[in-house]
């Protein structure tokens, strides 16, 4: 019988199998969703509706501004009333009177009878319906305050429908803007000063179609006593 080999207790060694590690690959950068270019479209974008904006508000400011507003202003007289006599009488002087003659021409009744001049009466007339009222006084105040004691003018007007009017004009307010103004001895008013002064002007400037000339006053002689120098000689007796 052969011999056994004998058995080595040395394991044999098997080889290992190398595993290659994979590295994994780079991440791909993210890709933007809105790139430069869109980012710069949507400001200009943005810019030009907010300019749009800014400038349609300050013009629809601007004509709001522009835009005055009217407040409803009171006259006086209405349109309606159609002045056919005007008496114009001054606290110091004479009353200036003209009035419509059938003919619906404009004469001149005071101080003396002529013919007047249509444009400048008619232009008279039309500052009665232009008189604006500026504020209404209280009915109860004192009206020696505002000079209705001595008034400084009393306008007498008289229309076409047959009724009449008496304007008092007292002191003007102190801001100079106006006059007070009494109606038929009631109703008071501050009335616009430049309405008041065309209307009152008739009494120093009345409308006369021709100046009127002046007089001559007849002349008086006089007879002065004579004088020594001027006294016949007496005659000398003679010796």
């Amino acid at each position: 019988m052969a011999p056994r080999k004998p058995q080595s207790t040395a394991k044999k060694s098997t080889p290992r199998k190398t595993t290659t590690r994979k590295e994994a690959p780079a991440p791909r950068p993210s890709k933007p969703v809105f790139g430069v270019g869109t980012w710069v479209a949507l400001i200009v974008l943005a810019a030009l509706i907010g300019g749009a904006y800014y400038l349609n508000n300050k013009k629809e400011t601007a004509e709001a501004e522009a835009t005055p507003v009217f407040e409803e202003l009171s006259f006086v007289f209405g349109e309606d009333n159609i002045p056919s006599s005007i008496e114009v009488k001054p606290s110091e002087g004479e009353s200036v009177k003209v009035t419509r003659n059938p003919e619906n021409a404009w004469a001149i009744e005071l101080p003396f009878v002529t013919e007047a001049d249509q444009g400048l009466a008619e232009a008279a007339a039309s500052q009665i319906t232009s008189l604006g009222i500026i504020d209404e006084l209280d009915a109860t105040a004192d009206p020696s305050i505002f000079g209705f004691d001595n008034p400084a003018y009393i306008v007498t007007l008289k229309f076409a429908d047959g009724t009449s009017g008496r304007l008092e004009i007292g002191d003007s307010t102190p801001t100079n803007s106006g006059y007070y103004v009494r109606l038929d001895g009631k109703k008071m008013f501050i009335v616009g000063l430049s309405s008041i002064d065309a209307l009152t002007s008739l009494a120093f400037f009345p409308p006369y179609l021709n100046t009127p000339t002046p007089t001559a006053l007849p002349i008086t002689p006089t007879v002065d006593a004579p004088t020594e120098s001027a006294a016949t000689p007496q005659a000398t007796p003679t010796p």
